[in-house]
């Protein structure tokens, strides 16, 4: 496009835009954007099902340990 060539990015965004012509490059970087950002979406989406998997995990631990805890405690001052 030698008719943008000397514009900077704004320019050739308001020219393109005008004319109803979008360059190669922009159809490109909007294509990887759109993949790129669903990838991004399933990895954040797994995260968070691990993330919750583990909250789970460490509050049936703490739950586990507390009882314990409760249980030796009244182990103690049963035999006081």
């Amino acid at each position: 496009m030698l008719t943008t060539a000397a514009m900077d990015e704004a320019g050739k965004s308001a020219w393109y835009r005008a004319h109803g012509d979008v360059p190669a490059d922009a159809c490109r970087l909007a294509a990887t954007q759109a993949l790129g950002e669903s990838e991004e979406a399933r990895a954040s989406l797994q995260a968070t099902k691990e993330d919750r998997r583990r909250i789970k995990e460490l509050e049936r631990e703490l739950r586990r340990k507390g009882q314990a805890r409760r249980s030796s405690s009244a182990s103690l001052i049963a035999i006081r």
